[in-house]
């Protein structure tokens, strides 16, 4: 299989199905194409001829392309069934699923105002009520799965739910929002694992430049 990703430095949506191939050890052809260029949807549609140009992209054994991080996720679920990418309790793996779906498709103001760029420090800029709202609530729903299934993770084990919210983690260590003292120690487990570390290694000695205003939401 061969996973298409943007640039690990801005790639938020990237990020997480990466994680999920390199943390539960399913092997994988890494294709990288750079962000924001003229070429770079002619280069994913190149690979990925019957999607929409998009990443990240997984092309299955068969050349079937996979888009959108979430539904890659759940591909990986459903071909890989020995690894619990989802939690095996049914009730756990709705409430998963429900807060994986919530980062999916929400928190417009926390991507909009405290994008993905591991490689800078802005501690304690735009923190617009919206992004703080948003934060406000990523932290209640940490709070109450950590709670609820006991950590380390969100779910026990590290899950696909917790690689949604990893590049929030990376977010919080770029604009360092005033955080409580579970969501910082449960953002240290996160920057800790062996997958993250790689990620952001990666990011760090990235040499490539993106020409725009470093946004990947």
């Amino acid at each position: 299989m061969k996973l298409l990703i943007g640039d690990k430095n801005y790639s938020s949506w990237s990020m997480r199905p990466w994680l999920l191939f390199k943390h539960f050890d399913i092997p994988f052809e890494e294709v990288l194409i750079h962000l924001n260029q003229p070429d770079t949807n002619s280069k994913v549609l190149a690979l990925a001829p019957s999607g929409p140009g998009k990443i990240p992209c997984l092309i299955g054994d068969d050349g079937q392309p996979t888009w959108d991080s979430l539904a890659i996720a759940e591909t990986l679920a459903e071909r890989f069934p020995q690894h619990a990418l989802w939690p095996r309790d049914a009730a756990a793996r709705s409430h998963a699923r429900s807060v994986s779906a919530e980062m999916h498709s929400g928190f417009g103001a926390l991507r909009s105002n405290m994008w993905m760029n591991i490689r800078a420090s802005f501690p304690g800029k735009n923190a617009t009520p919206g992004a703080l709202a948003d934060i406000a609530r990523i932290e209640a729903i940490w709070r109450d799965c950590l709670d609820t299934y006991g950590g380390p993770f969100l779910f026990g084990e590290f899950s696909i739910a917790d690689a949604m919210y990893a590049p929030v983690v990376m977010r919080f260590r770029t604009w360092q929002p005033a955080l409580s003292d579970v969501s910082g120690a449960y953002v240290q487990r996160v920057t800790e694992l062996p997958a993250v570390q790689a990620w952001i290694d990666d990011a760090l000695s990235e040499t490539y430049a993106i020409a725009y205003q470093d946004v990947c939401p």
